[in-house]
């Protein structure tokens, strides 16, 4: 997956993470919707899988639940 592919399903992903988790995380996915998606990948990145990019929106999102 490219990084193109990568921006233009940002937001499913985070839709995907506003489904399964608490409401009382749901500030962090709104915070993590505040930010373009072009500043997290540069690009000439790629995931291997579109898993490995799933897993790389759960990072962000645990990162930015414990802040």
């Amino acid at each position: 997956m490219e990084a193109i592919e990568f921006v233009m399903n940002y937001e499913n992903y985070l839709n995907e993470i506003e489904q399964v988790v608490k409401p009382e995380y749901l500030p962090a996915i709104e915070r993590l919707r505040a930010n373009d998606p072009h500043d997290l990948v540069r690009p000439d990145s790629w995931f291997h899988a579109e898993t490995d990019a799933r897993g790389y929106v759960w990072t962000l999102f645990l990162k930015e639940k414990r802040k």
